[in-house]
């Protein structure tokens, strides 16, 4: 974690709404990315990210350093809020294909993204729900083993093995 971030954070513990403003411009289209690969749907994904960092603001001063970044901190607040999402609405987490994207100047790329993913996705749901959080989280959002580990509460050769197996696991199928 950089200096630079600590500082947002002490000072947003403090209630400062330009630190926190610093730490949502940060990190809010990493949570809304996690959101929308767990949603496949912009709209609950936009609805969820608010979500995330309205109950972060109304907690912030109650974090403390706990030996992990304050990312980590935000994507347990993001898997709490699916859980509560999918919890409320008795719905399980769907796995249709990306919707077309009205926003994107290129429809074949759009199609091809669509494509892509809901190959990604398929294969995804043949994982355990613990090997899609790892494989979200390091290919995806690019965190490190030790990083994962901490957000999961595990020991970093529990996400290895996770991952090795994750990885096992989609092999076959992605090259289908």
């Amino acid at each position: 974690m950089g200096f630079n971030e600590k500082r947002l954070v002490e000072r947003a513990v403090r209630h400062d709404p330009s630190a926190f403003a610093a730490l949502y411009e940060m990190y809010s289209d990493k949570i809304y990315n996690y959101l929308y690969f767990k949603t496949m749907q912009q709209s609950e994904a936009e609805d969820l990210t608010a979500l995330v960092f309205l109950k972060a603001w109304e907690a912030i001063g109650r974090f403390r350093w706990q030996g992990y970044p304050f990312s980590t901190w935000l994507y347990r607040i993001a898997h709490n809020q699916l859980v509560d999402h999918y919890r409320t609405r008795r719905m399980h987490l769907p796995l249709e294909a990306v919707e077309y994207d009205e926003a994107d100047d290129d429809p074949l790329a759009s199609v091809e993204r669509a494509s892509l993913l809901s190959q990604i996705r398929g294969s995804l749901a043949h994982l355990t729900n613990e090997q899609r959080q790892v494989v979200t989280l390091r290919y995806f959002e690019g965190y490190s083993i030790g990083e994962i580990a901490k957000m999961m509460n595990k020991a970093p050769d529990a996400i290895r093995a996770l991952q090795h197996r994750a990885l096992r696991g989609l092999q076959p199928r992605m090259l289908a």
